[in-house]
């Protein structure tokens, strides 16, 4: 059944990112329109995300930044299946970095890279940094998708640019190999999830509320003392956007105990207040706020 699903899918994805991009944009205007009023995918729980992060503002506040939102998550996913197709001065030119002389500084310092990323605007793009002239190889860490078909459509997506994922269950194995065999390495980490309490470490307070975070990111590289940057990743217009890479540390291992996570979530949260509607609030990210916090955890205080 999966296979036979894929089969079918795949021909229109493909048809759908052949197109040029002004009837591409046209069909992201008709998928919105069944998704927003047909659909409404998870309306309810944007609702809530929004009524939860922004209790000042008013509903008709609210109605326009979800109104945005859901026009601007059609078109990300969209852009994803888009780069089944694209040329790579196409995406050059569509995702844009701004200062990448950071990582050619990093890269002096002989040291692998955590690209700390958030659900923001767009990081699918971000494979066009494998389009210049670094000595990194470049690794996503994702979540593994349950249907095999559609799983390795994304890796093969990726591959066009030489980058490999890493499911999130073999990433500090992978990691950890890489760095004892002197391989140079860039890894993008999505970092913003809601991760289950049982593995919960830390809480911080995230735009208001205090709930647990991941604190991946922040163990691997002071463990490796690699060093960590933020991409801060902005819409320029539709179909275009504008990447800066932000150093949070180029030494993880001399940074106190959590400082890396507070700095990550502080730089997002600025994002997030900045411009609302690039923001994923499809997602729960605020379940366990009224949950019980354990008195053996720690919790991060933004300065």
């Amino acid at each position: 059944m999966q296979r036979l699903v894929f089969l079918l899918a795949y021909p229109i994805l493909w048809l759908i990112s052949v197109l040029p991009f002004r009837v591409f944009y046209m069909v992201s205007d008709v998928v919105y329109f069944i998704v927003y009023h047909i659909a409404r995918y998870r309306r309810a729980t944007v609702d809530e995300n929004l009524d939860l992060v922004f209790p000042e503002k008013s509903s008709a506040e609210k109605t326009i930044i979800r109104k945005k939102f859901y026009k601007h998550m059609v078109d990300m996913f969209l852009e994803m299946i888009k780069s089944i197709s694209i040329s790579n001065s196409e995406l050059k030119k569509r995702f844009e970095f701004t200062n990448l002389e950071e990582i050619e500084k990093i890269q002096e310092m002989n040291k692998s890279i955590i690209v700390a990323c958030g659900h923001y605007a767009s990081y699918e793009w971000m494979n066009s940094l494998q389009l210049y002239d670094f000595d990194y190889k470049a690794f996503g860490i994702y979540k593994k998708i349950k249907n095999p078909h559609f799983d390795k459509l994304v890796k093969d997506i990726r591959g066009r640019y030489d980058g490999t994922l890493i499911s999130t269950s073999k990433a500090t194995k992978t990691i950890t190999e890489n760095q004892e065999n002197g391989i140079l390495g860039v890894y993008a980490m999505i970092a913003d999830q809601s991760p289950k309490l049982s593995r919960t470490r830390a809480w911080a307070n995230f735009m208001g509320m205090t709930v647990p975070v991941f604190t991946g990111t922040e163990k691997l590289s002071r463990s490796l003392d690699m060093a960590v940057v933020y991409l801060h990743v902005e819409k320029v217009k539709r179909g275009y956007y504008s990447a800066t890479f932000k150093t949070l540390t180029t030494e993880a291992a001399k940074e106190p105990e959590f400082d890396i996570t507070r700095k990550y979530f502080e730089e997002l949260e600025a994002q997030i207040n900045k411009a609302p509607e690039y923001y994923l609030w499809t997602h729960k990210r605020w379940k366990h706020r009224n949950a019980p916090i354990p008195s053996d955890v720690v919790i991060i205080k933004q300065d």
